[in-house]
């Protein structure tokens, strides 16, 4: 993940649940800087999975179900949140491995945050599913920064 500081990135790509118009965010979070792409995934309450340039977010969306023929129900979006969209095209600074540290059940889990000149998101364990926001880390969060 070190080697994705100082390249741009191009989009987040998220799976949309067309009929219920919403976020699918138990399916993976795509953070694509062109020549690599990222593949984020949380589920249960402390396990997280990283892959890489396994996912093709412009094709049909790998997560179908029922019968092939039927129009998907999900579509990949890269504009679901605005604050996303703002952070395209600017050069990521750091990555931050975000380790909880927090007494509760959240206390193992690991989030992974992305700092941008105007901006950030952390894509975090929303208990069995992926969560995104676009604040610094609070207390809750020990940071342990890629780049040195």
């Amino acid at each position: 993940m070190r080697a994705l500081v100082g390249e741009r990135l191009q989009r987040v790509h998220l799976t949309w649940f067309v009929e219920y118009a919403e976020w699918l965010s138990d399916a993976p979070v795509v953070v694509d800087f062109g020549a690599e792409r990222l593949e984020i995934t949380h589920w249960k309450f402390d396990e997280l999975s990283l892959t890489w340039n396994t996912i093709d977010p412009y094709g049909r969306s790998a997560w179908d179900w029922g019968d092939p023929a039927e129009p998907s129900p999900l579509r990949w979006r890269q504009d679901v949140y605005p604050e996303l969209s703002a952070m395209e095209g600017q050069v990521l600074q750091d990555v931050e491995l975000l380790q909880s540290v927090s007494r509760d059940m959240a206390g193992r889990m690991v989030a992974l945050g992305f700092v941008f000149p105007r901006g950030r998101f952390t894509v975090f364990n929303a208990l069995d599913e992926n969560g995104i926001e676009f604040v610094e880390p609070d207390s809750s969060y020990r940071r342990h920064s890629l780049t040195g």
